[in-house]
C-alpha cells in the first residue's frame, strides 16, 4: 500500500494513506513511499526516488498530473517562506502544526499518484540494495548534530580567512548532508551543508566528537590500489608511495616526488613515464574498462567518457563505489552501539567513537581492510578534534 510520511522527526511521525491522515501508525500493509526516512529504518519499503535514480517529483511527475503537482507544491513553497517571515526554525516544529490537514491530504494524495506512475514505469535497478543501504548511512549521517567548537580557531583570529569561515559556519545549520547521485563518478558531493568536503584542513579542529574521540580509517594510496586490483597484482601491505619509490623508480628521489610522478603519469595520458608505464598497465585497463564512448567499472556504474577522461573515470568511480561499501558494512556493525559513522572525506571514514566500543576496535580495521577488491592497507587515527588526529598502532 503507498503511504506518505511528511517529516523525518520521531515526535512529528504523521502519515498519509488511502486520503486519511494517522499519527505513528507504520504498519506493515504500508510498503511504498516515496523517500526514505530513519523513521522506516527497519521496515520493509520501496522508494520510488530509489527507482528513478534520486530523481525529482518535478522530474518524474506525468503530464497528467503536473497542474495538480504543481499547485500542491506552489503552497509547500508558499508555507516554507511563510514559515521563515515569522522567524521559526522549522527543525523546531513538526510539519503538520504549521500547516493545514487538508493540505496534508492533497499533498499525500498527488504525492502517491507520482510514486504510483513511478513504480509502474520504471524499472527496479540491480543494485537497489546498495543504494537504499547508502541512502539509510548518509541520512543518518545528515540527521547526527556535529559538535563545533568555534574557539579552538581563537589562535587563527588575525587572518581574514579564518574570520570568514568562523561567520560563515555560525550562521549555517551543523548538519553534513551529502548527495550521492550528483557526480558521474559516484563520489560524494554536499550542497546547503556544512563544509566538510572543501574545508581547509587548517580548519579541522573546529569539529569534535559527541562521543570520546574520533576514529579514522584510512586507506592507504586508494587509487593505486584500485588500479593494481584492476589489473590482478598483488597488493603491497607497506606504505605502496615508498613501495613505488624502491621498486618502480628505483630509489630515485623521495616519497613525496615518487607520490606526485605517479599521478602526474596516472591522469595525463600523454605522460610518456617508462617506469610508471612498466609497473602499471594503462592501456590493459582501457581496453578492459573502456569501449571507446563510455567506461563501465568494476561495479557496473556505466558513465560516458572520452579517452582523456577514460582512466581517471575508470579509477576515480571505481575507488569511490568501493570506499562507499566499506562504509555501509562499516555502519551496519555499529547498529546499537554508542559509537556511530561521523562523516567521511573521500576515501577516509571518521567515526565518533565511545571507549565503551573498544571492543570492537580491531574488528573495524578489518572490515575497512577486506574490500571487494582484496585487503588494502588502512591507517588508523585517533583524536580529540578532527585537526589533531594521531596514527594508532593495533
Amino acid at each position: 500500500m503507498l503511504f506518505q510520511i511528511f517529516d523525518s522527526k520521531k515526535e512529528c511521525a504523521y502519515l498519509y494513506k488511502q486520503e486519511q491522515l494517522y499519527f505513528k501508525k507504520i504498519s506493515k500493509d504500508l510498503t511504498k513511499t516515496w523517500s526514505y526516512s530513519e523513521l522506516l529504518v527497519d521496515k520493509e519499503v520501496e522508494y520510488a526516488q530509489l527507482y528513478c535514480q534520486n530523481k525529482t517529483l518535478d522530474e518524474v511527475c506525468p503530464e497528467h498530473l503536473r497542474e495538480t503537482w504543481e499547485k500542491v507544491n506552489r503552497k509547500l513553497k508558499a508555507f516554507y517562506r511563510a514559515i521563515a517571515e515569522v522567524g521559526l526554525n522549522l527543525s523546531d516544529f513538526c510539519l503538520h502544526e504549521l500547516v493545514s490537514k487538508s493540505f496534508l491530504i492533497d499533498y499525500g494524495n498527488v504525492k502517491n499518484q507520482i510514486c504510483d506512475y513511478v513504480f509502474r514505469r520504471y524499472k527496479k535497478p540491480e543494485n537497489y540494495d546498495y543504494l537504499l543501504s547508502l541512502t539509510k548511512v548518509l541520512t543518518e549521517i545528515k540527521n547526527k548534530k556535529l559538535k563545533i567548537n568555534s574557539t579552538a580557531l581563537n589562535d587563527q583570529l588575525y587572518k581574514f580567512k579564518t574570520r570568514q569561515f568562523i561567520n560563515k559556519v555560525k550562521h549555517m545549520a551543523p548538519y553534513i548532508i551529502y548527495d550521492a547521485h550528483k557526480t558521474k563518478t559516484g563520489r560524494l558531493s554536499t550542497k546547503n551543508s556544512f563544509p566538510i568536503l572543501t574545508m581547509d584542513k587548517l580548519y579541522r579542529k573546529i569539529l569534535e566528537p559527541n562521543n570520546d574521540w574520533f576514529l579514522e580509517l584510512d586507506y592507504n594510496a586508494a587509487e593505486l590500489r584500485v588500479m593494481l586490483a584492476l589489473l590482478n597484482k598483488e597488493q603491497p601491505q607497506e606504505d605502496l608511495h615508498k613501495w613505488n619509490l624502491k621498486n618502480v623508480y628505483r630509489d630515485i628521489g623521495t616519497r613525496e616526488e615518487a607520490k606526485k610522478r605517479i599521478f602526474a603519469w596516472l591522469y595525463n595520458p600523454k605522460s610518456k613515464d617508462y617506469l610508471s608505464n612498466r609497473a602499471y598497465n594503462r592501456e590493459e585497463l582501457l581496453e578492459k574498462y573502456w569501449d571507446g564512448t563510455s567506461v563501465k567499472t568494476y561495479f557496473d556504474r556505466k558513465i560516458e567518457a572520452d579517452e582523456h577522461h577514460a582512466l581517471n573515470y575508470t579509477i576515480q568511480s571505481t575507488a569511490a563505489d568501493l570506499f562507499l561499501r566499506q562504509m555501509i558494512k562499516i555502519w551496519e556493525k555499529l547498529q546499537d552501539r554508542k559509537s556511530y559513522v561521523a562523516f567521511c572525506l573521500h576515501d577516509s571514514l571518521v567515526i565518533d567513537f565511545s571507549e565503551e566500543d573498544m571492543d570492537i576496535l580491531k574488528e573495524l580495521k578489518k572490515i575497512f581492510k577486506d574490500t571487494d577488491l582484496g585487503q588494502f592497507k588502512v591507517n588508523v587515527s585517533v583524536g580529540k578534534n578532527y585537526g589533531k588526529m594521531r596514527k594508532l598502532s593495533i
